[in-house]
């Protein structure tokens, strides 16, 4: 597997993954997660991708998962309810909308491996409901400390990792 910046010309096959995982998600017991609205909307790829923030995961020369990954403090990681960050704040990146077209397994572990090459602190979060990502995180080795609110207020289940 590679990971690589996403380009422009591949918008099309990301959307199309994200449409998969929304329908994975829901029929699997995650209906609220992504479902409503078409999250995430081809306005914030963009964005993400303007920023260097998205990135690909290709087996086979084949786009098979994406995700965005930016470097420094998330505003929606400030405020942690039910728990707390680990002591001795670092700088971390945000692992956000990792979704695979149900192909290739591991993504999440291969993400890891690969955003560790620019940080040494990860987080990631997800909905409560979604019990295989949860699985997925915690068997990548991150810790659950709590809950965070999305910039829409929705609640989510916030994990660490250190290296």
């Amino acid at each position: 597997m590679d990971i690589r910046k996403a380009r422009e010309s591949d918008l099309t096959r990301i959307l199309d993954i994200y449409a998969y995982a929304r329908k994975f998600m829901v029929e699997n017991g995650n209906p609220d997660q992504w479902a409503k609205g078409g999250y995430p909307e081809k306005e914030i790829l963009e964005q993400d991708m303007e920023k260097g923030d998205l990135y690909v995961i290709e087996e086979d020369d084949r786009v098979c998962g994406v995700f965005a990954f930016p470097i420094g403090p998330d505003p929606t990681y400030a405020v942690i309810e039910n728990g707390a960050w680990p002591e001795g704040t670092v700088e971390y990146g945000t692992i956000h909308r990792i979704a695979g077209d149900g192909t290739v397994h591991g993504l999440l572990l291969r993400c890891v491996d690969f955003c560790f090459q620019f940080v040494d602190t990860i987080r990631i979060d997800t909905h409560a409901d979604n019990l295989i990502m949860r699985h997925q995180i915690e068997k990548c080795g991150f810790t659950y400390c709590g809950n965070i609110r999305t910039r829409n207020n929705s609640l989510r289940l916030a994990y660490e990792l250190r290296k």
